[in-house]
């Protein structure tokens, strides 16, 4: 590590002095209207851009030299200008493409211009920069990956996408994803949104992109683990006057329809709209469960000024499911002994209602060409009343469960605020990307799991021979509700605010990039168990990356993580919060002018106080000393020829406990993890001929040296090797496509779980054998 940062801080004796200029312009059609989605790119480099709803883009950092303007979309004749930037000035080149701007937009609607792979991250990570040169690993999702793969929520498959990130088993509700060593947060547009239970999985129907960034990252959004975390980039009105229409039949009695609205509620533009809607009844592989959703996701964009506008979005989101931990399987005899379908549920016990309410207000000013300032609020509120089943033990013989259920109501509220502002500005022959902010929130959350018990009646549960739906809805335990939530239930608190800033200073004609940021956060955290808690703590940041040539660049970074944590042991002690570092080396390559591209980390993460659950009592966690993870990361994706896009990644992760007051755990694989992560995923759609609009995918997904997550006892924790193969069959003609998938095409008999030492049994669960969709979609 130290001898990379020699190297390439020794290049810095290298600087030129020269000035750089910028290209700008507008897109219009020939009937005078502004176009938007038009790609421009400078021919023979890496720098292009999409231009905005005006029509308007802006490509900077120029060298002196003559280049050649290229403004195209698919399905359109490109046009090509030429033009000479002469030192630090700007150029101004229009373009006029031969083409209506209904015949625009009927381009847009048919050509779907979205691929798999994108060169810049979304506007939420408040990065200028490419992904080519930014100084970390940052995977993006795009909504055509999500479309392939038929995607309902964050509980399926995306994880397939990004190297080392695995979807850890837990109850259906919300998204527990590991990467790195650890649990990864869940941001929504730029914001934490992630809380001790909750929020409800966002459904895909509002979903344009997510993106994986890994590395603490704190600097620039929130605090968070060192090991990343990813971003969910909702779907924003475009300013073209569109629709979309998909219907989903399936295995395991699935009906699904999502519709996608997209337009101008005036006619100057200046008030757009994009509302999606969601509808879903869906069954299970278990008997017994199902998974019944409703979203409804309108965004209005006022656009003031060109330089001005105001973002507000507003989710809903309800789900209606059958009881909570109706997806485990226990045994006392390991895992993986009992038939796919288990449930301890019964079909007459009441189901789980959530209610999900986000709002979202965005304000951002343009300052001029180069600096703008960004304002966000988030108000979300999750709310859940329903129940838990998990088993109090079982008989000597281990054939008999002991069934039970608690109440399960959860209500929590955030409420997060940021400001931001980041632009370009020169001094001497350096130049400055700037982002600087202001970053506050504040988590309240009311849980009741205090009432329960076991079923009354006859006692016990054979699972290897169940019988269903002979205990009456009187054997269940009753729970009194007549006090609100916020009177019964445990309550927690935790606030933060925080202040960052970040530095990217350009050498070399920009060829060679060095981060400088830090951030200070303040963070209080309490609840019943450990009281009033405050911390606080500055966390560094140097990133360096070097552009080999247009298409190549490395880069190397050390960063810091801090993450309070709430709650305390089983003794009453407060949790410390999490520190750690993360030192990172890695080299990014664009292929065929962009087309695909590929990144190759390696990383060391060490991370302190980490928490796990407690194996001597139940509902409580531990303190961990210390853990350190070293890995290996490989990610590929892209167009690797005409009409054949492919993702495929590997990671290789060596996580174990470096430190504990419990010897026996040094040494121990760190709970959640799998050494060995190897993903595919290929799809070929013909563009021509006799065959052409036909398209057939096909995927993979293999994990080896699995570790469970939720008890750790460094004994009984390692899981069989996984492997799941998954395929597509598709056809378009014009707006119209239909598309059949057909998941575990192997027909395997997969899962997940560990062992509970509390009660001492096995708990895992099943996945879905072979099953398949099939969804119709038009665009209008």
């Amino acid at each position: 590590m130290k001898s990379i940062f020699t190297v390439l801080l020794g290049m810095s004796s290298l600087w030129v002095f020269a000035q750089n200029g910028t290209l700008k312009g507008k897109i219009t059609t020939n009937d005078g209207k502004p176009a938007e989605f038009v790609n421009v790119i400078i021919k023979g480099t890496n720098k292009g851009v999409t231009a905005d709803i005006d029509g308007n883009y802006q490509i900077a950092n120029l060298k002196p030299g003559d280049y050649t303007a290229q403004a195209s979309f698919v399905g359109l004749k490109a046009e090509n200008k030429k033009f000479t930037i002469s030192g630090d000035e700007t150029v101004t080149l229009d373009f006029e493409m031969e083409v209506s701007a209904n015949q625009l937009q009927e381009v847009a609607v048919v050509a779907n211009p979205s691929k798999y792979v994108t060169d810049y991250p979304s506007i939420s990570l408040r990065l200028k920069t490419p992904l080519l040169e930014v100084p970390q690993n940052i995977q993006v999702i795009t909504k055509q990956v999500i479309q392939d793969q038929q995607i309902f929520d964050m509980l399926e498959g995306v994880t397939r996408n990004v190297s080392g990130a695995t979807r850890v088993e837990h109850w259906d509700i919300y998204a527990q994803i590991n990467m790195r060593g650890s649990q990864i947060a869940g941001f929504r547009n730029g914001m934490n949104v992630q809380s001790t239970w909750g929020p409800l999985v966002e459904d895909m129907s509002m979903v344009e992109r997510i993106e994986f960034v890994k590395g603490p990252a704190g600097f620039m959004l929130a605090n968070g683990e060192p090991s990343g975390f990813y971003n969910i980039v909702t779907k924003k009105p475009t300013g073209l006057t569109k629709g979309e229409a998909t219907m989903t039949v399936g295995s395991f009695n699935t009906y699904r329809s999502t519709l996608d609205f997209d337009g101008k509620l005036t006619q100057d533009g200046k008030i757009l709209y994009r509302l999606n809607l969601m509808g879903q009844t869906k069954g299970s592989h278990r008997d017994y469960e199902f998974n019944n959703r409703i979203s409804v996701a309108p965004v209005v964009k006022f656009q003031f000024t060109p330089n001005t506008s105001l973002t507000a979005e507003y989710t809903y989101q309800f789900n209606q499911m059958s009881v909570i931990g109706s997806n485990y399987a226990f045994s006392k005899k390991g895992m993986g002994d009992l038939p796919v379908n288990f449930t301890t549920a019964e079909p007459n016990m009441d189901p789980s209602n959530i209610n999900d309410n986000t709002f979202f207000l965005t304000l951002a000013h343009s300052l001029n060409t180069n600096w703008k300032l960004t304002g966000q609020l988030a108000y979300m509120k999750y709310s859940q009343q329903g129940q838990s089943l998990w088993p109090s033990g079982f008989s000597a013989n281990g054939d008999t469960l002991y069934r039970g259920a608690s109440i399960w109501d959860v209500m929590g509220i955030t409420k997060v605020g940021q400001f931001f502002v980041n632009g370009d500005a020169k001094t001497g022959f350096v130049n400055h990307r700037i982002l600087a902010g202001l970053d506050m929130g504040q988590k309240d959350f009311y849980h009741d799991w205090n009432q329960g018990g076991g079923f009354s009646g006859p006692n016990g549960f054979n699972i290897y021979n169940p019988v269903y739906g002979t205990v009456p809805s009187s054997a269940f335990p009753e729970y009194d509700r007549s006090l609100s939530l916020r009177q019964r239930g445990v309550y927690y608190a935790q606030s933060y605010a925080a202040l960052y800033a970040q530095d990217e200073l350009r050498f070399m004609q920009d060829k060679l990039r060095l981060t400088l940021a830090g951030r200070f956060t303040t963070a209080q955290n309490s609840d019943p168990y450990s009281g009033f808690v405050k911390a606080e703590k500055f966390t560094p940041r140097v990133g360096l990356s070097y552009s080999i040539n247009k298409n190549t660049s490395v880069y190397a970074v050390f960063d810091q993580a801090f993450v309070p944590q709430a709650g305390a042991d089983a003794k009453g002690k407060a949790f410390d919060p999490i520190t750690g570092d993360n030192k990172e080396i890695g080299i990014k390559r664009e292929w065929l002018g962009g087309l695909w591209s590929t990144s190759v980390s390696a990383y060391n993460i060490t991370k302190n106080n980490v928490l796990t659950s407690d194996p001597n009592n139940q509902f409580f966690s531990i303190q961990l000393g210390q853990t350190q993870v070293k890995g290996i990361e490989f990610d590929l994706r892209g167009q690797i020829i005409h009409g054949l896009d492919l993702t495929l990644n590997y990671a290789y992760t060596d996580g174990k406990v470096t430190k504990d007051t419990d010897e026996k755990k040094v040494g121990v694989q760190i709970p959640g993890t799998s050494k060995n992560v190897a993903n595919a995923w290929l799809s070929y759609k013909a563009t021509n001929g006799a065959l052409q609009g036909f398209g057939i995918s096909l995927g993979g997904q293999y994990q080896a040296g699995r570790s469970s997550w939720y008890v750790f006892d460094g004994t009984k924790q390692g899981l069989p090797n996984y492997f799941r193969m998954d395929g597509a069959v598709s056809y378009q003609a014009n707006k119209f496509a239909v598309a059949l998938n057909v998941n575990n095409l192997t027909n395997a008999y997969l899962y997940m779980g560990g062992y509970y030492e509390w009660s001492q049994f096995f708990y895992y669960q099943t996945e879905a054998k072979r099953n398949l969709r099939l969804s119709v979609n038009y665009k209008f």
